[in-house]
C-alpha cells in the first residue's frame, strides 16, 4: 500500500506540473541566453537511510567556478541572473523531478552534502529516517541563510559550528512530529518566500542606490531578468494552487 505522504507528493506534483513546466521552460531559456554552460546542475546529496542521490537544480553559478557547497549573498560565482534564481528559489524548481523519482519529498529536512552529514553522524542517523524535502521547517527558518553566511569571515566554519546545529535541532523535531497537515502549512509558508525575498532585495536597492548604478552592462543584465521575474511570479501562483488543492 502506497504511503499517504507519497500519494500527497505525487498528487500535488502532477497538479502543478503544467505550471512548473512553463516556469521551468522560461527559466531554462533565460539561463541558456545568460551564460555559457548547461542549464542544470546536479549536486550529490545524502538522502533517506544514508543513500546518496543526485539533486537537480537550475545552474546559478558560472561553469568555471569552484568553491564550497554553500551560497553566500555576495558570492562571486553567480551568473548575471544567478543571484535572482537564488533569491527567488527558482533554482530549486527542478527538484520536482527528484520528488517524482522518490529521492525527495515536497516537505522534509533539506538534504546535505556528505561533508556536513559526517560532522554530526548520530543526529543525521535520526534525521535520515525520513526522505528529505524541497522545503522544510529549517529551510523556512533560515530562508535568509545566504545573507547570514555572507556576513561571516569564514562561512563554512560558521555554518558547520553555528548554523547547522540549529537546523539539525529543527529537523529532528520535524522528524518526530511531521504529518500531512503540517506539511501543507509549510508549503503555504514556502509560497510566500520568493515574494518576501524579492521585496527585501528591492528595499536593499532602494536604501543603497549606488548598488544599482554600475553602467550600461548592469542595465543590460537587469533587462535579462524580466522573463525570469515573470517566472518567479508564476512560481508563487503554482505553489498557491497546489497547496489549496483538496488532494
Amino acid at each position: 500500500m502506497i504511503d499517504p505522504r507519497r500519494l500527497f507528493d505525487i498528487s500535488v506534483t502532477i497538479i502543478v506540473a503544467p505550471f512548473a513546466m512553463l516556469v521551468g521552460a522560461i527559466t531554462a531559456l533565460a539561463i541558456f541566453l545568460d551564460s555559457p554552460g548547461p542549464v542544470f546542475y546536479r549536486s550529490t546529496r545524502i538522502g533517506a537511510s544514508g543513500r546518496s542521490f543526485r539533486m537537480l537544480k537550475f545552474r546559478k553559478f558560472r561553469c568555471s567556478a569552484a568553491g564550497t557547497p554553500l551560497t553566500t549573498d555576495g558570492d562571486d560565482r553567480f551568473t548575471p541572473i544567478g543571484r535572482f534564481l537564488a533569491v527567488t528559489k527558482l533554482d530549486e524548481l527542478p527538484q520536482l523531478w527528484n520528488v517524482l523519482r522518490g529521492d525527495m519529498r515536497l516537505v522534509g529536512p533539506r538534504p546535505e552534502v556528505i561533508e556536513f552529514v559526517e560532522c554530526y553522524p548520530e543526529h543525521y542517523e535520526h534525521i535520515l529516517r525520513v526522505v528529505p524535502g524541497i522545503t522544510g521547517p529549517a529551510a523556512l527558518e533560515y530562508a535568509d541563510e545566504s545573507y547570514l553566511l555572507g556576513e561571516q569571515p569564514d562561512p563554512v566554519a560558521f555554518y558547520r559550528s553555528e548554523l547547522l546545529p540549529r537546523k539539525i535541532a529543527i529537523d529532528m523535531a520535524y522528524v518526530d512530529r511531521h504529518n500531512v497537515r503540517g506539511d501543507i502549512a509549510i508549503l503555504v509558508r514556502t509560497a510566500i518566500v520568493p515574494a518576501r525575498q524579492l521585496l527585501r532585495r528591492m528595499r536593499f536597492v532602494a536604501t543603497h542606490p549606488e548598488a544599482s548604478h554600475h553602467g550600461p552592462a548592469r542595465h543590460h543584465h537587469h533587462m535579462r531578468l524580466v522573463p525570469v521575474a515573470l517566472a518567479g511570479a508564476l512560481v508563487i501562483v503554482c505553489f498557491a494552487l497546489a497547496t489549496s488543492s483538496p488532494l
